[in-house]
């Protein structure tokens, strides 16, 4: 589509140019006023601690964030993320215990994620009406297999417990460190893979494809953009970025437990929604969601330092989504589509 595409998609492109720069300044505004919120109100949030606490539980949701993000782009949403996180997270120690390198253990997690989230993916394309209910089912499918294969002769149901590898709790523990520098490298990793991203949904066919598709089937169709097998690759992206998430959560937690990715249900969806990307397609990007991944982590730290229960954490962060919502909604080309 080169050509093709780069002339027609080109008057759209100071738009939706427009519409990204507003997603982010909104977004930079609203951590800016947290940022001095949180000095203000919570002794000790102005400390390397503190920022090298939030950075790492941002980059854990920053890239289990991914997938959710080129779903959205999409117009569609991955609700099997919290159970393959949890799948990943129990597996990789299942292998280790049966004596697999950890080399081997991790590429083969990391292929079945890409083709648990391909199956997601091409089955939730044939049945777009019910995507959401499709990705929900193969996520409970993958968890209960995940499960029932890592307990077989086990008594102890969804919890796994093996001899993490020294480099794996380096790389996403809080005290880990990365070239001497007390800082955990999976910080470094997150930070360099969404630079990647949001160069390649900018530079890239594939970039330019999915918002494409997101914004206009029809024009898509026109472009000979292939809308399954887009569908199948973001899937699949979604599928690794899961099972890299729930693999290093492993390494911070040094267990497994099946449980881990429940949390990111709702903070995957919502970092993505606070950070402007349109649910219903074509409009926002990665880079708009490391904003919202970090505003969701910096306001659950001032909530966690205000001693706020995480009932009452989760009722501030649905209030700050509804505003959001509402003023993404606003939007021209969100209106068009509603």
């Amino acid at each position: 589509m080169d050509k093709t595409a780069d002339t027609t998609l080109s008057p759209g492109r100071s738009a939706a140019g427009i519409r990204v720069q507003r997603s982010l300044a909104i977004g930079a505004g609203l951590l800016a006023v947290l940022a001095v919120a949180g000095a203000v109100l919570v002794p000790g949030f102005v400390s390397m601690q503190n920022a090298r606490s939030i950075l790492l539980l941002a980059s854990f949701l920053g890239i289990a964030s991914l997938g959710q993000t080129l779903c959205a782009l999409l117009g569609a949403l991955d609700l099997s993320i919290p159970f393959v996180i949890g799948s990943a997270n129990i597996l990789l120690p299942s292998l280790l215990v049966s004596g697999l390198p950890p080399a081997v253990a991790i590429a083969l997690i990391l292929l079945l994620g890409a083709l648990v989230g391909a199956v997601n993916g091409l089955m939730s394309f044939r049945i777009q009406g019910q995507a959401l209910i499709m990705s929900l089912a193969v996520g409970f499918a993958v968890v209960g297999a995940t499960q029932i294969y890592t307990t077989l002769g086990s008594i102890y149901a969804g919890t796994v417990f093996a001899t993490i590898p020294d480099w794996l709790r380096n790389l996403a523990a809080f005290n880990g460190t990365t070239l001497g520098i007390p800082m955990p490298p999976v910080i470094l990793i997150w930070a360099i893979l969404a630079a990647v991203v949001i160069l390649a949904m900018h530079r890239t066919w594939f970039g330019r494809g999915i918002y494409a598709l997101g914004g206009s089937r029809v024009a898509a169709a026109r472009l000979q953009i292939s809308e399954r097998k887009l569908w199948v690759a973001v899937h699949a992206i979604s599928g690794v970025a899961s099972v890299s998430a729930g693999m290093l959560l492993l390494g911070f937690s040094g267990g497994g437990f099946v449980g881990v990715g429940d949390p990111y249900l709702f903070t995957t969806v919502a970092a993505v929604v606070i950070g402007g990307t349109s649910l219903l397609g074509g409009a926002g990007g990665y880079g708009a969601t490391v904003l919202g991944v970090l505003v969701l982590t910096v306001l659950t730290s001032i909530l966690v330092g205000l001693g706020l229960s995480f009932a009452s954490q989760q009722a501030v962060v649905g209030l700050l989504i509804i505003p959001m919502v509402a003023i993404y909604a606003r939007a021209p080309h969100i209106r068009n589509q509603i």
